[in-house]
């Protein structure tokens, strides 16, 4: 028997989930938003939340505990005009080996500064490397990620370009069939939620071994390692800045936006999401973190998925944290006329003229 009584639908509801999602969004209060106002709470503020960083993206262990000596394979190198590329592996967690194209100055004499390039979806570290589908040179080819690695060698740079778990080298045998620009972000990133931890986490201690790695080459010089990265790359880049000091510099490419307008409210790989990270920050508290150290951020106007609004506005929260510490120069946007490609113009320049100053 049914019920004769009337269904009364409340003048509030809808059918529309992002209307929905959106709604929920403004009724958060991140409980660990940057104390602007409290110079004096800074200290403990970063403590706790970097601890409740590690827990919400389900790092191994914390990084104050000690951790074994990397032990690190190399590949016979191949000698490229400018610089000598060399294929390196390293196990980052028992039963997982991390990959990456280290790329050396040619011309390299005394320690140099190193940045580790964090590719977007695509082909991966071959992609910014110079390397085509079938792993021949190609430096001429071009995609919206634009040989970025090759671009931070020929500045000078020692360069990881690091290839993120999921793409290029390190995907399954399913997505190994789709074709070279496949990723295994799913069903990988989902197994890392189930198991209560995350995709953002597995890659960020990637990022952290791998500055284990680099602090051990004499060419390298340990007060000057950057971290740059475009879309999904720079994600991971802004969260293992936020939680690792020793990163120095820090450029975001096509990623610096607000969760509300990009993440949250735009479809993307779920490669890109933290359990619960909206109870306790927004994206200008990863930045917060990462002050007063360097920080420069870049996006395309019509880019669709990290909207221009949302990067302007994530920023202007950003910069409340640098003018706090008094480190305003060390935060810098540039927003260009394009979509969501790597730039690079106004970037490398600034890099550049800010760590030869800090030496």
């Amino acid at each position: 028997m049914t019920s004769s009584r009337p269904s009364v639908k409340p003048a509030h509801a809808s059918t529309d989930s992002l209307q929905y999602s959106l709604a929920r969004y403004s009724e958060l209060k991140p409980k660990l938003k940057f104390p602007i106002e409290s110079p004096e709470a800074w200290p403990a503020w970063r403590t706790q939340a970097r601890a409740k960083l590690t827990e919400l993206i389900g790092l191994p262990q914390p990084l104050s505990e000690p951790r074994p000596a990397i032990q690190v394979t190399y590949e016979p190198a191949v000698a490229r005009p400018g610089y000598i590329r060399q294929m390196v592996r390293f196990e980052t967690r028992p039963g997982l080996e991390a990959v990456g194209w280290l790329l050396i100055p040619e011309k390299s004499s005394g320690p140099k500064p190193a940045m580790i390039c964090l590719p977007g979806h695509g082909r991966g570290a071959d992609e910014i490397t110079g390397l085509d589908e079938k792993g021949r040179d190609n430096e001429m080819a071009q995609t919206y990620q634009h040989n970025f690695a090759l671009q931070c060698v020929r500045q000078g740079h020692v360069t990881l370009a690091l290839e993120m778990i999921g793409f290029g080298h390190r995907r399954d045998p399913a997505a190994r069939k789709r074709g070279a620009g496949a990723s295994s972000c799913m069903p990988a990133a989902g197994a890392a939620l189930m198991l209560g931890e995350s995709m953002v986490g597995w890659r960020v201690w990637d990022v952290i071994r791998s500055i284990d790695f680099l602090t051990t080459l004499s060419d390298v010089d340990s007060s000057r390692i950057g971290l740059m990265g475009i879309s999904g790359g720079g994600t991971v880049a802004s969260y293992a800045a936020a939680l690792d000091p020793r990163v120095t510099c820090t450029m975001l490419s096509g990623s610096f936006c607000t969760f509300r307008d990009s993440i949250f409210s735009v479809m993307h790989c779920i490669d890109n999401y933290v359990h619960g990270v909206l109870q306790w920050f927004e994206v200008a508290d990863l930045a917060a973190l990462i002050a007063p150290r360097l920080l420069f951020c870049e996006s395309g106007s019509e880019d669709d998925i990290f909207p221009e609004p949302g990067v302007r506005e994530a920023f202007a929260e950003a910069q409340k944290a640098y003018q706090a510490m008094k480190a305003s120069e060390n935060l810098e946007l540039d927003i260009f006329k394009a979509g969501h490609v790597f730039d690079g113009r106004a970037a490398f320049p600034w890099i550049d003229k800010h760590w030869k100053s800090s030496v």
